[in-house]
């Protein structure tokens, strides 16, 4: 099969959608598919360019036996609608035309967030009268609602409409979970064309390590507890209410709040945790993929967070199955939905409404005070991790593209879950 996939993000970015297509396009590739990758020079989160790359209108590269095409864009921080909605566009239309001069794929597949590129799918499907898949990680616009970033306006209900458009002319849905389903089907979309293979982890890169001491000691980390927080600083995490929970546990100094990452909320994480004078908490850096398993050993458990929003209870963040890779006990703080159920069904953690500081803070003292909690909760997460393998999912994301280009009955789609 030639599948041809349209993602802003792809490595070395490290956050959620460029890891997941590149992992499950690896397993796409040594299983003797054409993958061709259409995305844009690195700049994720910071909106600058990554050092050593350029932004030219077209480079062509071999990643791990995936070939990648990148196109010249509109490159912006995470700051303001419009200059990111200029982002987001400029990629549509480059992606497009950068499409049309592929060798014909047998299917074009777009992901969102940002579905501006699903938009270009959509496009190349039809111009190049192939199916178009629709891979569905994120419910935009309404997260832009949800994080403040917009209030609902003529604007907002355009581009809803825009997105409906997009579901009813995909040939298939691939949603990240159950709870995107069951709303697009609200909404009419018809549910046996929308099928559900939720995120997950590469074992292979992820596995229980001894905790990394020269960076402990290079981060300051020798001797404590520490919960970390690795991933994008985003509106969508909230994470203002770590540095509450951090200030109610300022005087146990065995406790250290990290945060590894970067995002549009970092500086003022980082202003205000100088401003409380805050000594439990210390922030490093976005890292490049290959550190991810180093600075996840430093980690006694993993925090996974969110916004205090209703959107937000249907998303499931990818950081818990690289914890439950690792081995390491999660404390999930968000809305309960979609990621609080597979929490408390695997038994990998604990988990604390979102926005709820005091809740969060005893959650952390719990976990910091109790070996024998820590070690039953990190074996039930080690436990869990087969059960959300990224080969897995690619070999259920792969039938739902041999169903579409066989163009067998869409109601068959809908029955691949993971």
């Amino acid at each position: 099969m030639n599948i041809l996939f349209l993602t802003e993000n792809f490595p070395p970015e490290t956050n959620a959608a460029a890891t997941r297509v590149y992992e499950r396009a690896l397993y796409w590739a040594k299983a003797g598919h054409r993958v061709t990758v259409l995305t844009c020079a690195p700049n994720f989160p910071q909106g600058r360019l990554y050092p050593g790359w350029e932004n030219p209108w077209r480079q062509v590269q071999d990643m791990d036996g995936i070939r990648v095409v990148r196109v010249k864009t509109y490159i912006s921080a995470n700051e303001g609608f419009a200059k990111r909605t200029a982002d987001f566009v400029s990629f549509m239309i480059t992606a497009f035309g950068a499409g049309l001069f592929e060798s014909r794929p047998d299917v074009v597949v777009a992901t969102s967030p940002q579905f501006f590129a699903a938009v270009g799918g959509w496009a190349l499907g039809a111009v190049r009268r192939v199916p178009f898949v629709f891979e569905l990680g994120d419910l935009w616009p309404r997260s832009i609602t949800a994080v403040g970033a917009m209030r609902e306006s003529p604007v907002i209900r355009a581009l809803e409409k825009l997105e409906l458009f997009l579901y009813r002319r995909s040939a298939a849905i691939v949603a990240l979970t159950r709870a995107f389903k069951a709303d697009l089907v609200r909404r009419a979309i018809p549910p046996e064309k929308i099928a559900v293979v939720i995120n997950g982890v590469d074992l292979p890169r992820y596995a229980p390590r001894p905790r990394d001491a020269d960076l402990a000691a290079q981060w300051g980390l020798t001797g404590k507890f520490v919960l970390g927080y690795v991933g994008t600083h985003g509106m969508a995490h909230g994470l203002i209410n770590v540095l509450d929970a951090a200030e109610r546990l300022r005087t146990d100094d065995r406790i250290r709040f990290l945060f590894v990452g970067a995002g549009a909320e970092r500086q003022m994480l980082m202003d205000e945790t100088v401003r409380r004078a805050l000594p439990n908490v210390v922030f490093q850096g976005m890292q490049p993929k290959e550190m991810m398993p180093r600075v996840w050993s430093l980690c006694d458990a993993a925090l996974v967070h969110l916004k205090d929003d209703p959107t937000f209870a249907e998303v499931i963040p990818s950081k818990i199955f690289e914890a439950m890779g690792m081995g390491l006990p999660i404390i999930l703080a968000a809305p309960a939905g979609e990621a609080s159920r597979i929490i408390a069904e695997d038994g990998a953690g604990l988990w604390v409404p979102a926005a709820r500081p005091q809740q969060l803070a005893d959650a952390a003292s719990r976990l910091s005070a109790d070996a024998g909690l820590l070690k039953s909760l990190s074996c039930a997460s080690l436990a869990a991790a087969p059960n959300h393998s990224r080969e897995y999912q690619a070999k259920r994301f792969l039938d739902v593209l041999a169903l579409v280009t066989a163009g067998t009955s869409r109601r068959q789609a809908g029955f691949i879950e993971s």
